[in-house]
């Protein structure tokens, strides 16, 4: 539990096993990889031969036949399968397979998924994936923090790798408070939530694939919601910031073969874990769309005159939902 975040725990599994130059094989960022998978801005795509899959063009999701032929083709010794914005389920078992038939470490990047893992919403890692790694923070609802998980030979090269490979002394109340976070998700009502996060995405990609919306993938399995704004006629770094105005938080976000820049991207990217734990339900996703729908909308035309008014209307709903411990 003593990697300070995802970053820092994904290097430390770098450090562990890999030397510089070695081949890694992971999802390409422009894809819904992470930085740290070997992005070419990252120093994991600096310092080691990162060759990335992605997804197939018409359907948005990986295509595991390339997987293995890339991992056939390049014998990466470190496989990652996970990512930052994937809004389909992850084949642990299928990557397993390809791992062990190249002789690779698999790791499991499940730091946006890990409370649906623990909640039972989406399949888990655990017997597939030589090492997890995962924030404590996202979907499992904890501090900002990370963890890696093993098999035990493993155990001991990640516990060098992150000290005193690449940090000093522990963050110790984050430690405390990544215990807290974890007995609350051994409870029952955990999975109830989890569940939940599911339903509410799978509700709202409904409520805007009605109103036109073109979502990556054709929906979602998980949390997140990856929407294509292209036929909407914005990019996503303005209607991002639209909605930042009208009270709705979400980022700019690439999408796959996204022909605009990665700081002025296509797309914006979306999920459900902050309003499920505020007690939001599917019947509410619609009138989120609805805000949403009607931000994107002005934002096209170039109107911010009716941000402040859909804020205003995001504030009075949300005032039947408070967030726990807030005070007026």
């Amino acid at each position: 539990m003593q990697p300070y975040s995802g970053s820092p725990a994904n290097l430390a599994v770098y450090l562990a096993f890999l030397k510089p130059g070695d081949p890694v094989l992971a999802m390409g960022l422009p894809a819904g990889g992470h930085l740290t998978h070997g992005a070419p801005p990252s120093a994991t795509g600096r310092w080691f031969d990162a060759v990335h899959y992605g997804v197939r063009r018409d359907t948005g999701r990986i295509d595991l036949d390339e997987v293995r032929d890339l991992a056939r083709r390049h014998r990466p010794k470190l496989i990652i399968c996970g990512g930052t914005a994937i809004p389909r389920t992850i084949d642990f078992a299928a990557f397993g397979e390809i791992a062990r038939e190249v002789g690779a470490i698999l790791l499991a990047d499940i730091a946006h998924i890990a409370g649906l893992v623990v909640g039972g919403a989406h399949p888990s890692p655990v017997g597939h994936a030589d090492v997890i790694s995962t924030t404590t923070h996202k979907t499992l609802r904890g501090p900002r923090g990370a963890m890696l998980l093993s098999t035990a030979e493993h155990a001991k090269a990640l516990d060098k790798a992150v000290f005193p490979g690449l940090q000093g002394g522990p963050h110790n109340h984050t430690t405390a408070a990544i215990a807290v976070a974890l007995r609350e998700a051994a409870q029952p009502d955990f999975g109830q939530y989890a569940h939940r996060i599911v339903a509410n995405a799978q509700a709202l990609a409904t409520a805007l694939t009605d109103r036109g919306y073109q979502l990556v993938s054709g929906g979602t399995d998980n949390h997140l919601l990856l929407v294509d704004l292209t036929n909407k006629g914005v990019t996503g770094k303005v209607a991002a910031r639209a909605l930042d105005a009208a009270g709705v938080e979400l980022n700019f976000n690439t999408v796959p073969f996204d022909p605009r820049r990665p700081f002025d991207p296509s797309g914006i990217r979306l999920g459900t874990p902050a309003i499920t734990t505020r007690g939001l339900a599917p019947q509410h996703m619609p009138q989120v769309a609805e805000w949403i729908d009607r931000t994107v909308r002005a934002a096209a035309d170039g109107d911010e005159s009716g941000h402040a008014d859909t804020a205003a209307q995001v504030r009075e709903f949300l005032a039947d939902f408070p967030i726990f411990g807030e005070t007026a």
